[in-house]
C-alpha cells in the first residue's frame, strides 16, 4: 500500500513538472493553428516546439522596417506553397518585436536565414538570401541532392536565354565536380548543368574539367578547373561574370553590387543627360582588364534615389565625371586624381591602387608648416572653419584641383590678389585642396572656385560667381566688406541685447534664491 502511494505521488510530481515545463511555451504561443502551405510565425515561445515539431526548419530573421526583408518575406510565402506536404517548414522571427530570440540565437544581422535541422539549435545551415521563390526550392533541392542531378540534355541549356554554368567533367566522381556542385548549392539563383558531350568541348575548342559561361547562348568565358581551385575561387568567377563589366547601381542592382565577393569597388559618378558616352567606353574598356580584381560601377548623379550614396561619398553633381575607388572591408575612398578620364589614366590609377600605391582621400591633410607664413594661406580640413569663421577677419579661399589646368593657371591671380591686400590684416588670402580635404557642401562650387566668409559671428559664406580677373575680384571683396560692416552692427546690437537679457536672467534668479 506504501509502495503503490509513493508511486501515485512520483507520477503526480512528474505530470507536474511536465506541465510546468510546457506551460511557459504554450502562455507565449498566441499564434493561429499552423497550417500547411503557409508561413510560420515564430517567437520566444513557440521557437522550440518547431524546432522539435520540424525535421527542416527554414528560418528568415526580418526587420520589418527593411525593404530586403519585405522582399523575402515575398519569396517565403511563394515557397511554402510550393514546398506544401514536404518535410520542409519555412517560418519568420520578427527581431524588431523578439530581441531577446534574435540575440540568443545571434540573429541580429540582416538578412540572416537559417535552415535548422533536426531540432539543432546551435549548428544551423545558412542560406543566402533569395531573389525568388524559385531560388529556395532550388537551393533546398540541391543540398538534399548530388553532382549527378545536374546531368542534363546541353543542347536545351545553350538555348536559353538566362545565365548557365555549365562543367564539362570527363569523370564524375572527381573532386572538381564536388567543388562545382558546392558552388551550385550557394548559387541558387543561377542555372547549372553537367555534360560529359566530347562534341561540346570540341566545338568550343577546350579541354576537359572546364566550366562555362553562357548568356543568350553565348559563350562568355571559360575557367579551367585546377587541382587547387576551391568552391569560393569558383563562386567569384562565376558571380562576376554573370555580371556586365560596368553595373549601374539602381534600387534591382544594390544587392547584387554589395554582395559581390569582389570587395574593391571602382565607381564612376557620371551625368547620363550630358555627353559622356567617351568616359564610359573608357571605363567599360579599363573595366574589362581587371574582372576578378575591381568591380566597376556606374552611379547617375542625376537619379535622385542616388542622393545618400552621393552623400556617403562626398560627392556634388556639379562635380561629375569622378572616379572613387573603396574597398568594402576597411573602407578607404581613393580619388582619381586627373581632369582626364582616358582608359590608359583609369587603368593606371586602378593598378597603382592595386600595388598600394594610391594615395587615400583624407579628411583633412596634415597642417603645413608655415601655412600661415605666406601671402596665400594654404588652408587643409582641420584649419578651414577656424580661419574661415573668424569673426574678425574677411577670408576669400580658392578652392582648387592640384590636377586641373584650369585650377593651376588662377594660381598666379590668387598671388596677385593677395599682394592687394597684404596692408590689410584683416583680410586673408587663402586656397585649400578639394580633392584632398573634405569640404562642407554649402561653401563651394564646382572647382575651382572662390568663396568669401565675410567677418561676422554668423557663419555665412559667398560664392563668388563673377570674372576672374583681379579689378572684379577687389571689387567683390570690397562691396562684400562693406555690407558685411553694416551686417556686423546690426550683429553687435542684437548680441548685446542678449547678454543684457541674459545677464537680467541670472541676477533674477539668484535674488530668487536668496529670498527662498
Amino acid at each position: 500500500m506504501r509502495r503503490l502511494l509513493l508511486l501515485g505521488v512520483t507520477a503526480f510530481c512528474l505530470c507536474v513538472f511536465v506541465a510546468a515545463d510546457t506551460q511557459p511555451e504554450r502562455q507565449g504561443d498566441k499564434s493561429s493553428p499552423e497550417k500547411d502551405g503557409e508561413v510560420l510565425q515564430l517567437m520566444k515561445g513557440n521557437f522550440n516546439r518547431a524546432l522539435r515539431k520540424y525535421k527542416q526548419l527554414l528560418v528568415h530573421f526580418y526587420a520589418p522596417l527593411s525593404g530586403e526583408s519585405h522582399r523575402v518575406l515575398a519569396a517565403f510565402e511563394g515557397a511554402a506553397a510550393e514546398l506544401q506536404g514536404s518535410e520542409v517548414k519555412l517560418a519568420v522571427v520578427d527581431i524588431a518585436k523578439e530581441k531577446d530570440l534574435a540575440k540568443e540565437l545571434n540573429a541580429t544581422g540582416l538578412p540572416t536565414i537559417r535552415l535548422y535541422l533536426s531540432g539543432d539549435k546551435h549548428n544551423p545551415v545558412p542560406c543566402p538570401a533569395p531573389r525568388s521563390s524559385a531560388s529556395i526550392v532550388t537551393w533546398l533541392k540541391r543540398r538534399a541532392g548530388s553532382a549527378a542531378d545536374l546531368i542534363t540534355d546541353l543542347s536545351q541549356s545553350e538555348t536559353s536565354e538566362e545565365l548557365q554554368v555549365i562543367g564539362f567533367f570527363k569523370e564524375l566522381n572527381t573532386e572538381y565536380i564536388q567543388v562545382f556542385y558546392d558552388a551550385a548549392i550557394d548559387l541558387p539563383d543561377v542555372n547549372f548543368a553537367v555534360t560529359r558531350s566530347d562534341e561540346v568541348i570540341s566545338k568550343y575548342g577546350l579541354t576537359h574539367d572546364v566550366v562555362m559561361l553562357f548568356n543568350k547562348s553565348k559563350l562568355i568565358q571559360a575557367y579551367k578547373m585546377m587541382p587547387q581551385t576551391c568552391k569560393e575561387e569558383l563562386i567569384i568567377f562565376i558571380t562576376v561574370y554573370q555580371m556586365d563589366p560596368v553595373t549601374e547601381y539602381t534600387g534591382q542592382t544594390a544587392t547584387q553590387i554589395l554582395a559581390s565577393p569582389v570587395l574593391n569597388h571602382a565607381i564612376l559618378f557620371i551625368n547620363k543627360s550630358s555627353d559622356t558616352q567617351e568616359i564610359y567606353s573608357a571605363f567599360n574598356s579599363a573595366a574589362e582588364a581587371f574582372r576578378l580584381k575591381i568591380l566597376f560601377v556606374l552611379v547617375n548623379v542625376e537619379e535622385p534615389r542616388n542622393g545618400r550614396l552621393m552623400e556617403y561619398f562626398r560627392v556634388r553633381d556639379f562635380e561629375a565625371p569622378l572616379i572613387r575607388l573603396v574597398n568594402l572591408t576597411d573602407h578607404v575612398t581613393y580619388h582619381l586624381p586627373s581632369d582626364t578620364l582616358d582608359v590608359a589614366t583609369i587603368k593606371e590609377f586602378c593598378q597603382s591602387y592595386l600595388e598600394g600605391k594610391a594615395k587615400p582621400k583624407m579628411s583633412s591633410e596634415p597642417i603645413p608648416e608655415g601655412w600661415d607664413k605666406q601671402a596665400v594661406k594654404e588652408l587643409v580640413g582641420m584649419t578651414l572653419e577656424k580661419v574661415a569663421f573668424n569673426p574678425d577677419r574677411t577670408v576669400f579661399v580658392f578652392f582648387y584641383l592640384p590636377y586641373s589646368q584650369e585650377s593651376r593657371a588662377l594660381f598666379p591671380l590668387w598671388e596677385e590678389l593677395a599682394e592687394a591686400f597684404k596692408e590689410r590684416e584683416h583680410v586673408v588670402i587663402a586656397r585649400m585642396d578639394a580633392s584632398a580635404n573634405d569640404i562642407n557642401m554649402s561653401m563651394q562650387g564646382p572647382c575651382p572656385s572662390f568663396c568669401l566668409f565675410p567677418a561676422l559671428h554668423a557663419e555665412r559664406a559667398v560664392v563668388y560667381t563673377g570674372k576672374k580677373k583681379l579689378k572684379d575680384l577687389v571689387e567683390f571683396v570690397n562691396k562684400e566688406m562693406e555690407k558685411a560692416k553694416k551686417d556686423r552692427v546690426k550683429e553687435d546690437k542684437d548680441r548685446k541685447k542678449y547678454i543684457e537679457a541674459a545677464k537680467a536672467e541670472e541676477a533674477k534668479n539668484k535674488k530668487n534664491k536668496q529670498e527662498l
